[in-house]
């Protein structure tokens, strides 16, 4: 069983009200909610909000949601929260869905909690895509994540990694799209853990787990997810539908 959660807030010092933007005549929640539901993999989606606005939306067009604390320092520990909310069983597959990625694909999903019936001791992974645009490699709204030959993340960064000192250009960058699956009995290990020095620095809730040794797989997709940061962001999403 697989259970989807869009961790979505109302308040956010660049974009206020992001979730309830409107995307083509629909809530930009609504828009990530459905793309959620079409994944063959995820068998229930969930919005963890700690906003009234952002409850009723869901309600109103059919979605379901459950009201979470404002103390919350990331998207994970909401996650989490929703997860004991829903009493899921520790051996459950608990996916962390972007609430600003409207139009992702679906097929993202499926790919990511692969790993997890190949590798039954694997407990965390997540999305990245090959950088076809070189602005990304230096943007720090973009994050960057470097891995290992077995494919396990060894760090993310808003600083382009791995860095060309010679002015290297035959190596690949990857961005990191920041979706994530994990076994519910690690995301409770996750947020009982202090904020690390890293992650409080990049402002970067995944590097918490490495900082503290454990390990997340990296799922390499060829399905980008562009975000949207700002209002003038959605004209591009639009476009693009």
């Amino acid at each position: 069983m697989t259970i989807a959660v869009i961790p979505s807030r109302y308040g956010s010092s660049r974009f206020e009200g992001k979730p309830l933007a409107m995307i083509g005549g629909k809530s930009m929640i609504q828009r990530v909610y459905e793309q959620t539901q079409k994944s063959s993999a995820v068998t229930r989606t969930v919005v963890a909000t700690d906003d009234q606005r952002i409850l009723d939306a869901v309600k109103t067009f059919g979605g379901e949601a459950v009201m979470t604390s404002q103390a919350c320092r990331s998207g994970t520990d909401r996650v989490a929260e929703t997860a004991n909310i829903l009493n899921l069983a520790d051996n459950e597959i608990v996916v962390n869905i972007q609430g600003d990625q409207p139009i992702f694909n679906p097929l993202t999903i499926d790919e990511m909690i692969r790993p997890f019936k190949e590798d039954p001791t694997l407990f965390m992974s997540t999305l990245a895509f090959k950088i076809q645009d070189k602005r990304e490699i230096t943007d720090p709204k973009d994050v960057k994540v470097t891995f290992n030959n077995n494919g396990f993340a060894m760090y993310f960064s808003r600083a382009q990694i791995p860095y060309p000192r010679e002015k290297e250009t035959q190596v690949d960058f990857y961005k990191h799209l920041g979706f994530y699956a994990y076994k519910k009995s690690f995301l409770d290990k996750i947020v009982a853990l202090p904020t690390g020095t890293c992650e409080n620095v990049e402002k970067l809730e995944q590097l918490r787990v490495l900082e503290f040794g454990y390990q997340i797989r990296v799922v390499v997709t060829e399905y980008d997810s562009p975000e949207i940061d700002l209002p003038e962001d959605i004209e591009r999403i639009e476009i693009r539908l």
